[in-house]
């Protein structure tokens, strides 16, 4: 009995990682629309943009590294650190970092 509990927990482990991983993805995605729309886009380039949403289209899984390049860049990324640690996730979920 207990062999069989042991073997439900650990496969049951994964489909609730899936599942974060899933809700992490869909809060980030939702934290960037909502972000975007508090701030405008001049001063956000084509290219942070797009970085954000190769992440987001990778279920926010590819390890990429967006570096901001204008203070309304960075004030966007600080923005989105913020609104994902309130949801529960850590710092270094988001996909900023710079050389």
């Amino acid at each position: 009995m207990l062999r069989l509990a042991v073997v439900l927990i650990l496969s049951g482990t994964p489909a609730s990682a899936d599942a974060w991983g899933d809700k992490k993805c869909e809060l980030y995605r939702a934290a960037f629309d909502d972000a975007r729309a508090m701030l405008g886009s001049e001063g956000i380039s084509d290219s942070f943009t797009d970085g954000n949403a190769r992440f987001i289209a990778s279920g926010c899984t590819e390890q990429i590294r967006i570096c901001p390049q204008s203070a309304k860049e960075l004030e966007l990324a600080d923005m989105l650190t913020v609104m994902t640690m309130s949801e529960g996730m850590a710092s270094t979920f988001v996909p900023f970092g710079c050389p």
